[in-house]
């Protein structure tokens, strides 16, 4: 059995890596700002009230975790907002610095705040998105979602080479258009779907292929 830690577990892909997790017999630890009635249901160890912008909160969460041992960490917890050219007001650009705030800086603070927790050998699966691959845009947009997903993968290929003495893999994820309240119930594929696919990529990629950037159905993605 191993213990998986992923956060913004409350709902969408995260509740479907949380259920699917647990289906599979591990023990999972949900963290979450707020519960829901799904996440309590699936049988999780359920942390919430905790934000991933939060440095203090993160900090207490470790200290409640005791001498757990983490195996697989998700950060997942993300925000999303759109922004157009010539339209983006004071308000955009608080807007922007939230989605930096939440997809950025979110995944490093709950990587530093658990570095302890994080067993040798164990893997870092970081939620990204192909939305922050230059090499892939060519519809443009969205300033502050590509930009924190381009510079949520810097920071996951930094943490690869500092973690790699540890025997600690970090992978890149892209979920796939996942049909979720983050796009209104847009996309192509089911939260379930888009988690089988990830869990799998978590249980095949190594360290061979640490700081490398995946869609979820297998595929290598550019940066």
């Amino acid at each position: 059995m191993k213990t998986i830690l992923i956060t913004g577990a409350n709902r969408g892909i995260g509740l479907a890596l949380t259920e699917r997790f647990m289906a599979h017999g591990d023990r999972v630890i949900a963290v979450c700002r707020r519960s829901s009635p799904a996440l309590e249901a699936s049988g999780a160890q359920v942390e919430p009230n905790i934000d991933v912008t939060d440095s203090d909160a993160l900090a207490n969460l470790a200290k409640r975790l005791g001498d757990t041992r983490i195996d697989i960490l998700v950060c997942n917890a993300g925000v999303l907002a759109h922004e157009n050219l010539g339209k983006i007001d004071q308000a955009g650009f608080e807007s922007m610095r939230r989605q930096f705030e939440v997809n950025t800086l979110g995944p490093l603070r709950v990587v530093q705040a658990l570095l302890g927790l994080l067993a040798d050998g164990a893997k870092v699966g970081i939620i990204s998105s192909r939305m922050g691959s230059m090499e892939d845009n060519g519809s443009g947009g969205a300033y502050g979602y590509r930009a924190s997903k381009a510079a949520v993968n810097a920071i996951g290929k930094s943490l690869a080479v500092d973690l790699q003495p540890r025997g600690i893999a970090v992978f890149l994820l892209h979920p796939g258009y996942v049909s979720t309240d983050m796009v209104g119930g847009a996309g192509e594929v089911s939260p379930a779907h888009a988690a089988a696919q990830l869990v799998e990529r978590l249980n095949t990629l190594g360290l061979a292929q640490t700081g490398s950037f995946w869609h979820a159905n297998g595929k290598p993605l550019p940066w």
